[in-house]
């Protein structure tokens, strides 16, 4: 289905890409500063499955239909961008809840579901992907085939590196968990920043 050289090409641009500071980690960051490192997994899973919805429906044909169309993607970036704002309003108003036990299991399973509705609405998602990978696509072999494949490993190696920085977020917060007053603040910055997120998101403007 592709040559070697291809091959390594897309994976050594897929890695770069995966590793560039992006929305992407700075969401991951918020999220594990906010609630801790059980919830940044859960995040981290959430939109690698909702990066997952971008590759199917890249490889048949949906997520072309929607850039297309400048009435379905600014739909889709207002419904994303307002749901972004709502998590972080959320994340500022609840930054003084003390956590037990059974909150931080419902907050990771919660986490879990909105993020993978965050990263299924985000149509740049939808824009990276097909901009992306058709660079490498063989056009004489199976377009869908080889789109499903390289978007399963390109979605494969975000999620690694979210994972990664899950796990030294959640050691720096862990470093400050004798000071309350700073869980209190960081928590209000990481909902500052999914606001700024859901903000940059209404603006976006789709590629032609």
């Amino acid at each position: 289905m592709f040559d070697l050289q291809t091959f390594f090409l897309f994976l050594a641009a897929a890695l770069l890409v995966a590793v560039t500071p992006g929305p992407g980690i700075f969401y991951i960051v918020a999220r594990t500063l906010a609630s801790g490192g059980s919830e940044g997994l859960a995040s981290s899973v959430g939109l690698g499955i909702g990066g997952l919805v971008h590759v199917f429906g890249g490889a048949v044909g949906l997520s072309a239909l929607v850039m297309a169309s400048a009435e379905a993607f600014t739909l889709l970036k207002i419904v994303g961008g307002l749901y972004l704002i709502w998590l972080g309003i959320k994340t500022w108003r609840e930054a003084r809840i003390v956590e037990s036990i059974e909150v931080q299991t419902t907050g990771a399973y919660s986490a879990f579901r909105e993020d993978i509705v965050v990263e299924a609405l985000n149509p740049k998602t939808a824009a990276f992907f097909l901009a992306f990978i058709p660079r490498f696509v063989d056009p004489s072999a199976s377009i869908g085939a080889q789109f499903i494949v390289l978007g399963l490993i390109s979605v494969a190696l975000n999620s690694r590196v979210d994972l990664i920085v899950t796990y030294w977020a959640a050691k720096a917060r862990d470093g400050f968990a004798k000071r309350p007053s700073f869980i209190v603040k960081t928590r209000q910055a990481s909902g500052a920043i999914m606001c700024g997120l859901g903000a940059a998101l209404l603006f976006a403007r789709r590629t032609s």
